[in-house]
């Protein structure tokens, strides 16, 4: 959601407390110094004790890989797939290469359980939520750091990262606050990309309808006891209808030193995305344009033998521009708006065994600010916007929050039980500590067959958006706390070489939670901690490998299917809901890899959605009435020659040109061709 002043009649005035020094602020403005990194620097050289790395063992994903021996990230201390006592989601490399996906968002389309709201295509901007969740209460991840946004949840999927560079995606439907921190509400996203074990030269370049051009050069280069991974891709597109044309650039890199001390894993990255936004925020006024920078570095060790260290620092800034009219303003329009988030954080998570099992314990500090000239408190000084001349931030607020996490697991047998607690501090408004206790159960039936069982609590911060956004029909809250919930899920999932398939039902309550609420259609839209909302879901998942399970190789190579279901209800409240109960209530996804002539195959993806809601529809800018959301399929299809050093696709989205509505009167695109070669050249050592 964005700030603008729609109504040339009426000004709006709004009066904050003024944002003071307060001894807790990592910074008072941009201008000012910050020494934080070298005192990580001391931390993590006294920290490091004197002996190697007992390193845990790693599987290469390929085509041969052996899914439970994968290492997630579903628990504080380090856990395969197999060992896990709840369901997680892992798209592997293989099924990222043959979906018929152009991006991450695409990708996360087909997922289960996940909501992908898209605004722009080619990862350009979407809302991307978990089991009826919000767009703000799933966190984002990559390699293990949180990318999450304080302004907006519009901007958690801006990754410096493209599809083509990512090794796999795990996905923990449910609230994961004891292991990954607040705002782990609903679920979380972990996106992993990891340096190859050899000297590697990758170039992938497609084209398509729209003038489109998508560009992605990577390699991977082994130096002594240094292996680095580095990558760019630019993609654009002139757009499928009136102003949605888009230009992005992301530049990434990656590195891991082996030390006589431990791993040393580094990462630093840029992304830049400029693109036409028609109605993207209002249809009022579809002439819209944003521009968006996000920066992003981190470092994390991994010691210790006995007792493993994994300290890590990480720092993230996110640039928006935002154009009410991309030309042509109306002569009360009173400028852009510009906002800037700077995220610094510290954890350490150590862990060890013994003969109960497996411990694990840590903290992190997080600090989270932002300049704007919309959002925050009143500045005693404006200050300039770095890149855009003339301009000034005149508002800021500053957080900090400080977690502390343990966790134990037990393995008796057959019997899995891991629990465990966050225990979290928000600077803002005095906060009190608060725990967040969960427990996850897990028993092992026979070879193939394993019970779930856990009920977790979980937490999410407002964004400043929820604080502070002011608008002709929308007021802000900054008095605003977190929001909270319980969900208790149970479930059981088959395993064998040739099938994998689960099936859970999940009750969440959330309570206090954040939502844009009103009286009538009078009054205007306020962020409230009023709504409680009763969650009642189940999702059930099958995947055949039809090759394993015949024994040998058929035109059929893989067939599957996901189905998630979730219903809400928000009791007897008077108040009218804007996005709590705007989710999806169906959505089926079918998915059949299939060859066609020699190393010839076809991937097709069938999607089914049926969402809860409405929106106020608009035509030719103006309100003709609400609307509710109607169910629609959508087809993709990627066809592709591969060998071993080469993929040669095309590529279909939207195969049938389905017309659709997803967001409000956000047009999506309808088919869409593309076709693009991908080459490898492996330099032997």
């Amino acid at each position: 959601m964005k700030m603008f002043n729609e109504n040339p009649k009426r000004a709006e005035v709004l009066t904050f407390r003024r944002w003071g020094g307060r001894s807790y602020s990592l910074f008072q403005a941009i201008r000012k110094q910050v020494h934080i990194a070298t005192l990580a620097i001391a931390y993590l050289y006294v920290a490091l004790p004197n002996e190697s790395f007992a390193q845990t063992e790693r599987v290469e994903v390929n085509m041969e890989y052996d899914l439970d021996e994968i290492e997630v990230s579903a628990q504080r201390a380090p856990a395969t797939y197999s060992q896990v006592a709840r369901i997680v989601s892992v798209i592997e490399r293989e099924q990222i290469e043959s979906a018929p996906a152009g991006s991450i968002q695409d990708l996360l389309e087909y997922a289960l359980g996940v909501d992908i709201r898209q605004r722009g295509t080619y990862g350009i901007q979407a809302d991307v939520s978990v089991r009826g969740g919000s767009f703000d209460q799933t966190l984002i991840l990559l390699n293990g750091i949180n990318l999450s946004d304080p302004q907006t949840g519009h901007h958690n999927l801006n990754l410096p990262v493209n599809l083509k560079n990512i090794k796999r995606i795990e996905i923990l439907n449910g609230p994961s606050a004891r292991v990954y921190g607040p705002n782990a509400f609903s679920g979380a996203i972990n996106i992993v990309t990891e340096a190859a074990d050899a000297n590697l030269f990758d170039l992938d370049v497609a084209f398509g309808e729209h003038q489109l051009r998508d560009v992605n050069v990577a390699a991977n280069v082994q130096h002594g006891k240094l292996n680095s991974f580095v990558a760019f891709s630019n993609t654009s597109s002139d757009g499928y209808s009136a102003n949605t044309d888009f230009e992005t650039y992301n530049l990434f890199y990656q590195g891991n030193l082996k030390t006589g001390a431990g791993d040393l894993d580094f990462q630093i990255g840029h992304s830049n995305k400029a693109f036409g936004a028609n109605s993207f925020y209002t249809p009022a006024y579809p002439n819209q344009f944003e521009e968006t920078k996000t920066t992003f570095a981190s470092v994390k060790m991994g010691t210790g033998k006995a007792l493993h260290f994994t300290p890590a620092l990480y720092w993230r800034r996110h640039q928006d521009r935002f154009e009410l009219f991309r030309d042509e303003p109306a002569s009360w329009y009173a400028g852009h708006n510009y906002h800037l988030t700077d995220v610094l954080g510290m954890n350490l998570n150590s862990w060890f065994n013994s003969a109960l099992g497996k411990t694990a314990f840590g903290a992190e500090i997080r600090s989270e600010n932002i300049w704007s000239n919309k959002l925050g408190e009143l500045m005693t000084e404006p200050i300039a916007v770095p890149g855009e001349d003339g301009q000034e931030f005149t508002r800021s607020h500053s957080r900090t929050t400080v977690s502390y996490f343990a966790e134990h697991t037990f393995y008796i047998n057959r019997f899995t039980a891991s629990a465990g607690a966050m225990a979290n501090w928000i600077s803002d408004r005095n906060f009190e500590w608060n725990v967040y206790p969960g427990i996850d159960l897990s028993y092992q039936l026979n070879d193939q067959f394993k019970a779930y069982a856990s009920i977790n609590k979980s937490m999410r911060m407002p964004t400043y958006t929820d604080l502070y956004y002011s608008a002709p029909t929308n007021q802000g809250n900054p008095d605003l706390k977190p929001e909270h919930s319980t969900t208790l899920e149970g479930g059981a999932r088959f395993k064998n070489p040739w099938l994998n398939a689960h099936a859970l039902y999940y009750h969440r309550v959330g309570k206090g939670l954040i939502d844009w609420v009103r009286e009538s259609e009078e009054y205007l839209w306020e962020t409230r901690n009023l709504t409680k909302i009763v969650s009642d879901g189940a999702e059930l998942s099958v995947d055949l490998d039809v090759t394993k399970a015949i024994g040998k190789k058929v035109f059929l190579r893989h067939l599957g299917a996901n189905y998630s279901f979730n219903t809400q209800d928000k009791g007897s409240s008077n108040y009218l809901s804007n996005y709590a109960l705007d989710n999806l209530k169906h959505k089926l996804v079918i998915h059949l890899d299939h060859a066609i002539w020699k190393n010839v195959f076809a991937s097709w993806k069938f999607r089914f959605q049926d969402r809860n809601g409405s929106y106020e529809r608009f035509e030719n800018a103006q309100y003709v009435g609400e609307a509710s959301y109607d169910p629609f399929w959508l087809t993709d299809l990627k066809v592709y020659y591969r060998s071993e050093a080469a993929q040669v696709y095309v590529t279909a989205s939207n195969l049938f040109d389905q017309r659709y509505v997803d967001l409000g009167n956000v047009v999506q695109p309808g088919r869409w061709l593309s076709c693009g070669i991908k080459y490898r050249i492996n330099f032997k050592k």
